[in-house]
């Protein structure tokens, strides 16, 4: 006879007979996970506008909308559509919001702060830029606070998707936003990744940026770039010249917001040894032409290194939210560039307002800036700055607080400078903090993943000015 705990046995293994016969039960016996797409579609206010070819195995990714209020002030006033990307790897994995500062990029890609945690990404387009850009456009309700509180709202619509740790991380004027976000909104993320964010606290103090290209790289380099503008100068008449048939041969246009075609010859000149440590480096100082070089091959340089097309009416009226942003709260650098000064025909070449159609017009205010500043050198916490010995933009930077927050700088890198061009030791205990704040430790035994830079974004920054 069986006893009454046999009995229960007995019960029990036919019971585990038949699950492994019709399926698994109890909480192995769960429905499988909803689809992504489903639970993105079930969002209030979120629009999905396409799934695309994500940017790695065992991804998805899908660019979406959501519906924003143009005066967060007003939530119930007009509303406008903000697009942004999402790259899928696991609801059980962090969540990078990425801020672009600018547009939305074309294609799908994982930043290095997503791939050194094995994150998911969101990457937003800031409010302004085409097609996020409220229709009609009441350009004053651009500013930090108000795209910081777009991105807030989309972190408290995933977050029910994505319960794990956020970091936020963003370069250049995406680094920027990425500060402004957690300033405004400090419990939406476990931690900031600011790539080479600039600072500018006092807009009218700026002789950081004359520091700068007083002593950054080699002599012989900074005196060929200075003799070659001087160069580009004396042969204005002639430069001119080009430039108009290679503006109309591009069909750029210069009437609009700079004004002339020979005021956007004078600015891209003005704006060559910026460009050049911006976009190219000591490693390429050889490729400087010399004085003696023909009219043709200094204008081909100048072009290669600044873009005449820059300053023209089509490449500003995209990069206006930028300009306009700066012009009012952001701040710009104007460094002295003494040895072009004689050369200059217009006094406002040097003004970001000169890059502004005149009908927005605006004064600047220096609360905003003078206020972040000082709430990142006392009071935030678990803030990275990550910037570049030779990049123009990292002269004026940020100061970080003792609150587990931090600041490395990748020898002779511009401004594409990266935790993966550190110096072993630097980039060791970046990756550390960054993989600490996103609880994933060493998941895997062994170092970090190896970044594959052919699938980040290309780091984008206009010119100053």
């Amino acid at each position: 006879m069986l006893t009454k705990s046999w009995r229960t046995a007995v019960v029990g293994a036919a019971v585990a007979l038949v699950a492994g016969l019709s399926g698994p039960v109890g909480a192995a016996g769960a429905a499988p996970p909803e689809d992504i797409l489903d639970q993105l579609k079930r969002i209030p206010g979120l629009t999905v506008l396409s799934e695309g070819t994500p940017p790695a195995p065992e991804h998805r990714y899908f660019v979406l909308g959501y519906t924003q209020p143009v005066d967060h002030r007003r939530p119930d006033g007009a509303t406008f559509q903000q697009r942004f990307s999402l790259v899928h790897k696991s609801a059980d994995r962090p969540m990078i919001l990425h801020t672009t500062g600018y547009g939305l990029y074309p294609a799908a890609f994982r930043t290095e702060t997503t791939q050194l945690v094995g994150g998911n990404q969101i990457s937003t387009e800031q409010r302004f830029f085409p097609p996020s850009r409220p229709e009609p456009a009441n350009w004053d309700q651009l500013t930090i606070w108000q795209a910081a509180t777009d991105h807030h709202r989309l972190v408290s619509a995933l977050k029910p998707l994505y319960a794990g740790k956020w970091l936020s991380s963003g370069a250049s004027k995406g680094g920027m936003t990425s500060v402004y976000h957690s300033r405004f909104y400090p419990a939406d993320v476990d931690g900031v990744v600011a790539y080479v964010a600039a600072n500018d606290r006092d807009n009218d103090e700026d002789s950081a940026y004359d520091r700068f290209f007083a002593s950054v790289g080699s002599e012989a380099c900074r005196t060929a770039l200075a003799d070659l503008q001087v160069e580009a100068f004396q042969r204005r008449p002639e430069m001119v010249a080009l430039l108009t048939q290679h503006a109309a041969k591009s069909g750029w246009t210069y009437d609009k917001i700079v004004g002339s075609l020979d005021q956007a010859f004078e600015k891209s000149v003005m704006m060559l040894g910026w460009a050049f440590w911006q976009f190219r480096g000591q490693g390429e100082c050889a490729t400087v032409p010399p004085a003696s070089a023909t009219t043709e091959q200094i204008f081909e340089y100048i072009d290669g290194t600044v873009a005449f097309g820059s300053f023209s009416d089509n490449d500003l009226g995209q990069m206006t939210p930028y300009y306009f942003h700066a012009m009012t709260e952001l701040g710009w650098p104007q460094p002295e560039f003494p040895h072009v000064r004689p050369y200059l025909k217009y006094t406002d070449s040097s003004s970001v307002h000169s890059n502004v159609p005149p009908e927005l017009h605006r004064p600047h205010d220096p609360a905003p800036m003078l206020e972040v500043d000082r709430w990142v050198r006392t009071s935030a916490q678990r803030i990275m700055f990550i910037y570049g010995e030779n990049d123009p933009w990292s002269a004026e930077r940020f100061t970080p607080s003792p609150h587990d927050s931090h600041l490395y700088t990748a020898p002779g890198a511009h401004h594409g400078a990266k935790i993966s061009l550190l110096a072993d030791g630097d980039r060791l205990a970046a990756t550390d903090i960054l993989r600490r704040w996103a609880d994933v430790g060493f998941e895997t035994a062994g170092p970090p993943p190896v970044i594959d830079p052919a699938e980040e974004e290309v780091v984008r920054a206009p010119l100053p000015f």
